[in-house]
């Protein structure tokens, strides 16, 4: 015995609120890459990883709504604003964040966005599957991914080991191909050039021989008076 398929002219309070909830997760998505405040940005992030956490409370996933909760609004947006604090980054309206090429990301987005649509409406148009309460619960889940996918499940994790031990490796520096935390000491100052050596001995002088005094007259400065006596 078949349950009988609903019609899309008389949508559920499920369906709905569903719909609700992705209009929210566009809009909130659409306000993340048009701001010029990335604090803005963050939040409106926010709003449109908690809008698909509805939805997937809606589609009887539980723990994956948690799990969205939890890692992406609890962790990824916090380090993101954390990230933003520490680097000092702008808080209020930045200019340079504008692209000139708004108008070619508005065409690819849409023409990707009104691909992806027709495929999925195209392939599950007739598909249909009760929203039973309890499908999506962790022991479920879980059951499923270390019976089902465990072979995945566990080459993903040996990825994401391997690409930890990279980061170390890439932020060490007592390892060889490490990256140096520490700026190389700038280069040595040109050797400044140094007068040649003056010779000992009176200077020469440029002038010639001072004319002779009048009598009477003030000896020139510098000179001591005769003292011998003599007229």
């Amino acid at each position: 015995m078949t349950e009988a398929v609903p019609s899309y002219l008389s949508p559920t309070g499920q369906e709905i609120v569903f719909l609700l909830l992705g209009a929210v997760a566009v809009g909130s998505a659409l306000l993340v890459v048009t701001t010029r405040q990335l604090v803005h940005a963050a939040l409106w992030l926010v709003l449109c990883f908690g809008a698909l956490a509805g939805g997937y409370l809606v589609l009887t996933a539980e723990f994956v709504a948690w799990v969205q909760v939890l890692i992406y609004v609890g962790a990824v947006v916090v380090l993101l604003l954390f990230g933003i604090m520490l680097t000092r980054a702008p808080i209020g309206r930045s200019a340079d964040l504008d692209s000139g090429n708004r108008l070619v990301a508005a065409v690819v987005a849409i023409a990707t966005a009104a691909v992806l649509v027709t495929v999925v409406i195209d392939a599950f148009r007739t598909a249909y599957t009760p929203l039973t309460p309890g499908q999506g619960a962790a022991k479920e889940l879980g059951a499923s991914v270390f019976a089902t996918w465990v072979l995945p499940f566990e080459a993903l994790s040996v990825l994401l080991l391997a690409a930890l031990i990279g980061a170390i490796v890439l932020s060490r520096t007592d390892i060889p191909g490490g990256t140096p935390t520490h700026p190389s000491p700038p280069p040595d100052p040109p050797a400044s050039h140094t007068p040649d050596p003056v010779p000992d001995g009176p200077a020469p002088s440029s002038t010639g021989p001072a004319p002779p005094s009048e009598p009477g007259s003030a000896p020139p400065s510098g000179t001591a008076p005769d003292q011998s006596g003599g007229v």
